[in-house]
């Protein structure tokens, strides 16, 4: 179920060429404003990012030096890991 948010306004300047190209990708893309566009590139980038930031995460425990677990801490791991992973699929 979508979060409900409370909206409010930024002013942003643009050039008159990059008004009118926000405007016709906003049509083209079947958003109903030029803001619902923006708003719609905001989240693909917070979405980039986050992914980022996870791929850096692996990529660090990959790169760590090697340990062992003992069962508790597996199970705490796997934990964490499917409630990211939860949030990640709840975002979408």
């Amino acid at each position: 179920m979508a979060e409900k948010r409370s909206l409010t306004s930024m002013t942003v300047s643009l050039p008159t060429s990059e008004k009118s190209y926000v405007r016709e990708q906003a049509a083209s893309t079947g958003c109903s404003t030029p803001s619902e566009y923006i708003r719609r590139l905001i989240h693909a980038d917070q979405k980039a990012h986050a992914e980022a930031e996870l791929e850096r995460q692996v990529l660090k425990g990959i790169d760590a030096p090697k340990r062992s677990l003992a069962p508790r801490e597996w199970s705490k791991l796997r934990t964490r890991l499917r409630r990211q992973l939860d949030r990640r699929r709840n975002s979408r």
